[in-house]
């Protein structure tokens, strides 16, 4: 898909999804989330108070794919 029917989607290491607005999104419960932003922070940890929308919760924990870090 090319041309102006395209949204770019940036995965940010450990943390959201963004992707080019406006979205629709559906969760696995059946429920439809839309955003009319110009960039959309989609939640992959699941942490989110917001889900599916990020609220930036995946920053309080570590993720537990993370190496320990050496002191």
């Amino acid at each position: 898909m090319t041309g102006q029917n395209a949204r770019r989607v940036t995965v940010v290491p450990n943390g959201p999804v963004l992707v080019e607005g406006p979205v629709e999104l559906v969760t696995e419960d059946g429920v439809t989330h839309t955003s009319d932003r110009f960039v959309v922070a989609v939640c992959a940890c699941r942490r989110s108070k917001r889900f599916p929308f990020c609220d930036t919760s995946h920053r309080k924990r570590v993720r537990d794919d993370q190496p320990p870090k050496d002191d």
